[in-house]
C-alpha cells in the first residue's frame, strides 16, 4: 500500500482506467462476436453488425486498447469471412 500522497492519487486513477479499459474491452468482444454470430448465420445485418465491429476496433485504436496492426488483422479477418 502506498504512504504517499501522489502514489495513493496514482493507484486511484489507474483503478478508474482499468474499468474503463476493461468495459471498452468487452464491449469490443462482444461486438466481434455479434458480427461473427451474422455472418455465419447469414443474417440480413451482417454488414450493419460487421460495420459496427470495425468501428469498435479502430475506437480502441484511439485510445490505445489495441495496436494498429492488429486492429487492422482483425478488420481483415472480418471483412474477409463477410465476403465469403
Amino acid at each position: 500500500m502506498p504512504n504517499i500522497k501522489s502514489a495513493k492519487k496514482r493507484v486511484k486513477v489507474i483503478a478508474v482506467k482499468t474499468a474503463r479499459n476493461k468495459a471498452v474491452r468487452s464491449a469490443l468482444r462482444t461486438d466481434i462476436k455479434k458480427a461473427n454470430i451474422a455472418i455465419e448465420s447469414g443474417a440480413a445485418d451482417k454488414e450493419e453488425a460487421v460495420r459496427i465491429a470495425i468501428k469498435k476496433i479502430d475506437q480502441a485504436v484511439a485510445k490505445g486498447l489495441l495496436h494498429k496492426n492488429t486492429a487492422a488483422r482483425r478488420k481483415s479477418a472480418l471483412a474477409k469471412k463477410a465476403r465469403a
